[in-house]
Order: structure tokens, then sequence, then C-alpha cells
């Protein structure tokens, strides 16, 4: 079996109309991720991957020749704490923040003390951004930079000089990366692939009836316009931009979110491309078959070869590897994809997925978890690592035409048919019918930066954040960028910006809005229904469809969790697409992270250990006696439900559920 890994790196374009980056996110992920992750591959000689790096990100990362001129969070965290406003520093404190706290901040003792803080002195304010920009280097800077080893081991007590030191030295290593890149992709150890310029859903710049084509019931926007001309430019700009940093011609792409219609591989053939890589729900669409032996394949559309994602592995590395000890996800990786090998010889299995934002969930970022498969892969006598471009060299099966859609469900609701995201597509397109119809002369310069605004403008990313599917504490800050590109554009024709264009399209909300803790003791009856209003009052409640941030995955059944307890007994019920539950080995296990321990219950069984009951019916319910936890003063729970030894959904999908087991609820009394 052939095994060929893509991953994808990408940020949007942070840039203000002045070149300046308004978000960190490029230089923390390059100090953490771009680096990290083919080295870590390198030190494998038996082994390849594919790298998907986009125009945006690498046109970024060249920026940090002069980080201090072109990104504004260095701007401000250069400075001394006495030089910042009282808004910037709170924005400061913001960022530093915002990591995961248990693999990112729980681990650096300095860090954890500073994070509970409400008020900061100069000194803890220092400390602060030190112990943040540490947190965010990766294993090759602590393993091979004495600076950072240096910087790590005093814990505290930093100094201004010690900061401008770590600038320094963090420039310097980002400068590295695209060169290391290249000096792989020369020595036939991994393969560089590259994504449409500013990262468009290019079916929808072509043609936003895609929407509906995709997915009968998605609103598409009103007053469509169609950019085709621009997918074109997104596109020959993504390969110019490929050749000036590496010396040849891009050979493959992964299309923006995996968003392919027959239209726009037409583009990509016509311009010399020989693959593109989307999603199995693309495949199965355009067989009208979803058959699993037909996915380990490598097919072609109109002579471009494309590879098809095993969603389910995939998402196992994005989502649920990282609860697991090391040893016990490579096992499970392993266990699951030889049943693929032994099947069929010949078969090329496809695992894609983001590059950089799942490894911050895993300890160490990832670091024991690749080594060990690593060291596993590397020993297998039946599995062959490969890069995509090896892969042109074998024979591809013919596909008559292809499914429009993308990776996310096979449809493109992620990005339309929300109110927000379409009154976002509605703005862009009337900003093009105004400077389609502006009448005066435009000088060189100024066309040019009209037509990067505009580009950058059909990013992807704006629309990912609008709307409730996805959360993000700097979600106003993403919609600030989108609408300046559009006010930019106005401002460079001479024009008066609409009014529209200076409110906020996305409504403000927070973790509040799809968290609730419990109230008060709970005492539902288990039997799989809501029996009655009353029986659930003060529980605990998840949206689960509202957990997602800048990674997706194929959601599973569940959306929605209550949860609660009484004196005796604790309680979870879960709510969706039940009836994904009822098969034959349908199992959900419980696990007791105090514990170490994990409870298997069998969906399709009355009798279930430790006097646990459930309920299945248009939902799910568990009762849980309180003597199961030995007595313990709370406990922090997850739940794995599978069907024929396939995980399907990891709950909570923020991490573990704690259930404070001798709570009174006095803070949430009333009269």
């Amino acid at each position: 079996m052939k095994l060929s890994f893509l991953w994808h790196m990408h940020q949007p374009d942070y840039r203000d109309d002045e070149g300046v980056m308004k978000m960190p996110w490029v230089f923390l992920h390059a100090i953490k991720d771009y680096y990290d992750m083919p080295w870590i591959l390198s030190t494998f000689p038996n082994l390849k991957a594919t790298f998907n790096l986009t125009p945006s990100l690498i046109e970024q990362l060249k920026l940090y020749s002069e980080p201090l001129k072109y990104d504004y969070f260095l701007q401000l965290w250069s400075k001394h704490p006495s030089e910042l406003s009282f808004t910037q520093k709170e924005w400061v404190i913001k960022i530093c923040k915002s990591p995961n706290y248990e693999t990112m901040i729980k681990p650096m003792p300095r860090y954890g003390e500073l994070y509970t803080l409400e008020t900061f002195s100069e000194e803890k304010f220092l400390d602060l951004q030190m112990q943040f920009m540490l947190a965010w280097c990766g294993n090759y800077l602590r393993q091979n930079s004495e600076v950072v080893k240096n910087m790590l081991q005093k814990g505290g007590g930093y100094s201004m000089q010690d900061k401008s030191l770590l600038l320094e030295t963090l420039t310097a290593f980002v400068s590295e990366i695209l060169p290391f890149y290249k000096s792989l992709l020369q020595k036939g150890r991994i393969a560089i692939a590259t994504t449409p310029y500013f990262h468009p859903i290019l079916p929808l710049l072509i043609d936003m009836e895609n929407v509906q084509k995709a997915n009968i019931h998605t609103k598409p926007p009103s007053n469509k316009f169609s950019f085709k001309s621009d997918a074109i430019t997104h596109v020959k700009r993504a390969i110019a931009l490929y050749k000036e940093t590496f010396d040849t011609d891009p050979i493959g792409f992964w299309p923006a979110e995996g968003a392919v219609d027959t239209e726009s591989v037409k583009i990509y053939k016509e311009e010399g491309i020989k693959w593109i890589a989307t999603d199995e729900t693309i495949l199965f669409k355009t067989l009208e078959d979803k058959s699993r032996e037909n996915l380990y394949k490598l097919y072609s559309y109109d002579d471009v070869c494309i590879a098809f994602r095993d969603h389910t592995i995939s998402d196992l590395f994005g989502f649920d590897y990282r609860f697991k000890p090391s040893s016990e996800a490579v096992e499970h990786f392993i266990n699951t994809i030889e049943p693929i090998a032994w099947s069929d010889e010949d078969k090329t299995l496809f695992i894609i997925l983001d590059g950089e934002n799942a490894w911050e969930y895993y300890p160490q970022n990832g670091y024991p978890f690749f080594i060990q498969l690593y060291e596993k892969l590397s020993n297998l006598s039946w599995c062959r690592s490969v890069t995509m471009d090896e892969l042109l060299s074998d024979k591809a099966v013919s596909l008559s035409t292809l499914a429009t859609g993308s990776w996310i469900g096979g449809d493109f609701s992620t990005w339309s048919g929300n109110a927000e995201k379409n009154r976002a597509w509605e703005l862009l397109f009337q900003t093009r019918r105004d400077a389609d119809n502006y009448s005066h002369v435009i000088d060189e310069k100024s066309a040019k930066l009209i037509e990067n605004h505009f580009l950058s403008a059909q990013c992807s990313d704006w629309f990912w954040w609008y709307g409730d599917d996805h959360f993000t504490e700097f979600s106003m800050e993403f919609d600030s960028l989108f609408r300046k590109h559009l006010i930019n554009i106005y401002k460079l024709l001479n024009m008066q910006p609409p009014a529209d264009l200076f409110e906020p399209i996305k409504e403000h909300k927070s973790t509040a809005s799809f968290m609730v803790k419990p109230q008060a003791p709970i005492y539902p009856k288990i039997d799989g229904k809501l029996s009655s209003f009353f029986e659930w009052i003060g529980c605990g409640f998840i949206d689960e469809s509202r957990l997602f941030s800048t990674m997706d995955r194929a959601r599973g059944p569940i959306q929605t969790i209550r949860y609660g307890h009484n004196e005796s007994t604790v309680y979870i019920s879960f709510y969706g697409d039940i009836e994904q539950l009822k098969g034959e080995k349908s199992t959900l296990e419980l696990i007791i992270e105090e514990l170490s321990e994990s409870i298997i219950l069998e969906l399709n069984k009355n009798e279930q250990p430790f006097g646990i009951t459930i309920g299945l019916g248009s939902s799910f319910e568990i009762a849980i006696p309180k003597t199961v936890f030995a007595k313990m003063q709370k406990v922090h729970l997850r739940f794995e439900i599978t069907q024929d030894k396939k995980i399907i959904q990891t709950l909570p999908g923020f991490g573990a559920l704690k259930v404070q087991l001798n709570e009174d609820y006095s803070s949430s009394w009333f009269v």
C-alpha cells in the first residue's frame, strides 16, 4: 500500500492598507510548526510527504526580514510596557492568553500563574509576554536554540534585553523556513504544492450558482456576480510566486477548502497543473456510490489527476489522537490502515489535513506522537510513503464528470447561506459593480492596489468566521480586515465608501453563548426522550455545532449535550442524529481522566456495567451512579462514539467535560 500525507499550511492575508500584518499567527506558527513539521519528517530517511504552502503564507513569511515594520503585534510586544496605551496593553494580554491552556500554558509554571491574573505590574506583564512567546517555540527551537533553552530555564524575571535577544533569534529562524523547504524539495524528500493566491473558493468565484448545485438547500447571496477572471488570476499569481520562491513550477494544487467543480479543474489544466486533491465526499457524489473500496485509488478528470482524502482517518490526526497516549494513538492508526493495505496491494491512502493548528492540542506540540508514528511507518514492509508528485506515474481511473463541492460536507454552506456570510458576499459584489462603473482614469499603481484588495477580500477565511458554525475570540478583527479591503477600494477610486461598510457584519458573541454550566440538581427519567420540559431544567449545556474553530471535521451525529447531577447520579444526554447510533456495532467509550480508566457502553444492549443505565430513542441518555467515581470531588469526562470499531466522534469538542460532583449550586440561587 502507498501512503500519501499532505500537510496544508495556510494563513490568510493579515495585512492592512499599509502592508502591516494585524494578527500574529503567521509568526507564531512559523516558530512552532512550519519548520518543525518537515524537520521531524526529514529525520526519517525512508519517509516522504507533501506540504501545501499557500501564497498568502509565503508572502507574509518573507516579511519577517523586517519584523517590526510589518507585524503589528511584534511592534507592541517589543516595546517597554510603559510605552503602551491601555487599549494596546489589553489587546496584547488578550493575545497572550489565547493559547490552549492544558498543553501550552499549564506546562510552564510561571505562565500558568500569570494566566489567572487580571491586572499586571510592568514586571509581570513582561514575563507574560516572554512566556507566551516561549510557549509558541516549537520542538526544533527547544532542542537546538541555546537562547530559547536558556530563556525557558530562566522561567521569569525577564528583561528588555532578553526580549530583544529572543526576537532577534526567532526572526532569524523564520528566515530559514522557506529555504529549508526548498532544500528538501530539491533532494526529493518532499513535494510542495500550493493554492490559488489568496485562498479563495474558486467554484464560487466562477459561478455562485454552485452554492445550490452542491446543496439545493443552501441559500446563495443576492445580486450575484461572476469573478471568473479573478479566479484565473489567483491561479496564475500562485504559480508565479511558487516559481519565484522554489525555482521551479508547481505540479500540484490543493484547491482552497478542497473546493472543486469542472470549470475550476479546466483552469488548473490550462495553467499546467498536473494534480489536485479534495475530499472523499466529492468522489462519492461523483460516483453516486459510497463504497469505500472506491476511495483508495488515483483518479483523473479532464487529464488532471485527483487524490481523494480519507476523511475519517484524516480527522483522527486533527481531532482524536490528541486525547490518546502517543503509543496508543500510533497503534490505533496502524490497526486502522492495515486492513486497507492487505485488501489490495495497489491501494493508495490519502491523508490530507491542516498541518499547523491541531498540534497545539497535543502534548509537546505532537512531537512524541510524530516520532513514534514515523518510527513505526519506517519499519512497515507493507506500507510505503510517497509524495503526491510521485503518484503521477501511476495509472489513474478516468472520471467522466466531477461533482461540485468542498471538503466540508461536500457543499459550500460553510462559506455561504448564512445571513452574515451572504451579507459579506453581497458587499463584495456591490463593490465590484461600483468599481466597474467607475468612469474616471485610474493610475497603474492604484489599479494594482485595487486588484489586490479584491483578490484578498475573496479569501475563504473571512466567510469561514461569519455565521455560527465556527467560533474565535478574534472574529471582530477578521470582520474588520475584510471590510477594510472594500473600504480601501473606494478610497483608491476617490469615492465615498458606503456607510454599510463601516458597520460590523459579525454579531459579537462569546463562549458563553454555546456553553452553560449546571444551575441546579436534575432528576431526569432515562428513557431516550424528552419526557417532560422540566426534567432537564437547570442542566448544563454544550452546543457542539459551535465548538469548531480554525479546523473542521466530519461533525458526527451529536450536536448538543446536556449534563448535570443530583446527590447520587450524574446524567448526560446527547442530541442530534441519534439514528446513526442505533447500529449493532455502536459503542460509547466513557473516559474518566482522573482514574485513567474507560467504560465501554454497547448501545444496543439493555444491561451496562457498574449500574449505568442508558436510554436510546430520539436522544441518547446516560445515568452514571456517583459510586463509579470513587468519592472524587470532581471528574473530567470524555466520550468516544465508535461504529464498527471506527471513531466517528469525540466529545466534547473542546477536550474534557468537568463535573463538580460536590456542587451545591449556591452561586446560582436566586429569589
